[in-house]
């Protein structure tokens, strides 16, 4: 009933990885005193759901508990906090679940339906601009029946709301500590999860301890997690080596990983888990803005731009490049923008500025955030500049700020081009597309297309069979490479690095590329 037989091209994504180092598949140990340290470039943004559409859901996943959720090796949502979830009828337009049996919030508080309802309705009641209530565009009532069930009615056909219930964003959380209609924001969480959140210093780490009154699917490996929060790599990498944290996810450089890699004789053991990752990066054009408003600038830059050369010298095979907003391994993946565009070209940009009126160098400035997408951020951009000023028609100037500014910054539309990158929220090629246009576009500046909004998604919403909804998606690509509104750069792998005594590696990144800390345990023996 989620859907399991069509997500064959989202299993292979969950599942394939390849692993170097020994030891990792070796059997877990006592729970006693299994302390784990985990360091990561990507810190909270915001500790309430109700706000979170970013990196967040990392802890998130961890303190708080969702209907249904994904289950290590399931690519489909299954039930969490919900003893059953369904559809009602054929249609795909009402989805009800009932809870569990006993649950309770860590404060001690019952969850009831009626919690569930008042956790959703917050998030489109509070709607901050930029955050997950776009994901909920379908949803148009909740109901509730009873102390245990909790029907969704959607206001169109919508085959891909489990896999949205199943996001961190849709965390269900106390009234009596959550406002109805403002963000949490005392620094403290209450949640139903894996793990109760005992203390949190932004931007320097999150101490989790084993919520011992939680009921759910997570076997949780270890007693209590430290999510350590570094700006940079290089200082994480450091202590990883120096055994100050057991594991690192998120913000290793490609010179790191291969570093890693190779040099294992003399970096103690260490290992590299590789995981096929459906991330990808782009750049964002603010239509408001005189230069990045113009669609030949648009498509000048889309032409000048050398993907091949960008991931060669920065990523150095831990990335490829991507010619389409839906990455390789997705359904409806395509390669639309070099279809369009082709190889690099300088003359053949020049010709369409030209054709514009523009015959001088056009002055543009480009920005990215600092700490949210790792230390190679800084040198892409670099050489973003570098490609579109060696061919004579830009000027780039390259402005940057760390993630919560820059986040306020373009969703006030104050950039006229920026750098976002994109973790799947679902293995779905809707997850790629639809959060990306509209009035309400995650990227802050509304995309309105309508065939896409409303024909190529609502058509696609019906078909249960994911992996048969091709066929609207690469049309969807179509006109995003008409608009070029929105350019891919390139798709990435995700790597887990730990210290040779630590095990679960393989299994902590959930079809959402989050990792989920109880999988991680330490090794009494070898």
């Amino acid at each position: 009933m989620f859907y399991r037989a069509s997500l064959q091209v989202a299993a292979a994504l969950a599942s394939l990885s390849v692993l170097t180092g020994c030891g990792l598949l070796s059997d877990s140990s006592s729970e006693t005193d299994q302390q784990i340290s985990v360091g990561t470039t990507s810190s909270p943004s915001t500790l309430d759901p109700a706000a979170a559409w970013d990196g967040s859901w990392e802890l998130m996943r961890n303190v708080f508990q969702t209907l249904v959720s994904f289950p290590t090796g399931s690519t489909s949502p299954e039930p969490d906090a919900a003893e059953e979830c369904r559809f009602t009828d054929a249609t795909s337009m009402a989805y009800r679940c009932t809870l569990r049996s006993g649950l309770k919030f860590s404060n001690g508080e019952k969850i009831d339906a009626e919690t569930v309802k008042y956790s959703i309705d917050r998030i489109t009641k509070i709607k901050v601009k930029g955050g997950p209530a776009g994901l909920l565009g379908s949803l148009d009532r909740v109901e509730t029946k009873g102390d245990d069930t909790v029907i969704f009615h959607l206001s169109k056909a919508d085959a891909t709301f489990p896999f949205i219930l199943a996001t961190p964003a849709m965390s269900i959380v106390p009234p009596s500590e959550y406002p109805a209609d403002s963000i949490r924001d005392d620094g403290k969480v209450t949640g139903s999860g894996p793990y109760i959140l005992d203390a949190y210093e932004p931007g320097n780490k999150s101490e989790l301890s084993k919520n011992p009154g939680y009921k759910g699917f997570a076997d949780r490996k270890n007693t209590a997690v430290t999510i350590r929060y570094f700006e940079d790599s290089e200082p994480m990498v450091a202590a990883l080596k120096n055994k100050e944290i057991d594991a690192t996810y998120r913000g290793l450089t490609a010179e790191e990983v291969i570093g890693l890699e190779d040099n294992k004789s003399d970096n103690g053991g260490l290992q590299i888990v590789e995981t096929v990752g459906a991330d990808i990066r782009f750049l964002v054009f603010n239509p408001k803005d005189p230069a990045a408003g113009n669609p030949a600038v648009r498509k000048a830059i889309a032409q000048i731009v050398n993907r091949d050369a960008l991931v060669a010298k920065v990523y150095q095979g831990t990335a490829e490049p991507l010619y389409s907003m839906v990455p390789k391994g997705i359904a409806g993946h395509a390669t639309s923008f070099f279809d369009s565009f082709g190889d690099p070209d300088t003359a053949k940009a020049e010709a369409i500025l030209t054709e514009a009126g523009i015959t001088e160098p056009v002055e543009m400035t480009f920005w990215y955030t600092t700490d949210r997408y790792g230390s190679s951020t800084a040198p892409e951009f670099a050489e973003l500049k570098r490609q579109l000023e060696a061919s004579g028609l830009f000027r780039i100037t390259l402005k940057s700020a760390p993630w919560k500014t820059f986040q306020e910054g373009f969703t006030k539309g104050d950039y006229p081009v920026f750098g976002r990158g994109w973790f799947p929220d679902f293995p779905d090629p809707d997850n790629f597309i639809a959060p990306f246009v509209g009035k309400d576009s995650v990227t802050g500046t509304p995309y309105l297309t309508e065939e896409i909004t409303d024909e190529l998604l609502p058509s696609s919403r019906k078909e249960s069979d994911r992996g048969a909804v091709s066929q609207q998606f690469k049309r969807a690509q179509e006109i995003l490479v008409k608009d070029v509104r929105l350019l891919p750069l390139w798709q990435g792998k995700l790597y887990v690095a730990a210290g040779e005594d630590i095990g679960g590696g393989e299994r902590a990144l959930d079809p959402q590329t989050v990792m989920q800390m109880w999988e991680l345990y330490r090794k009494t023996s070898w």
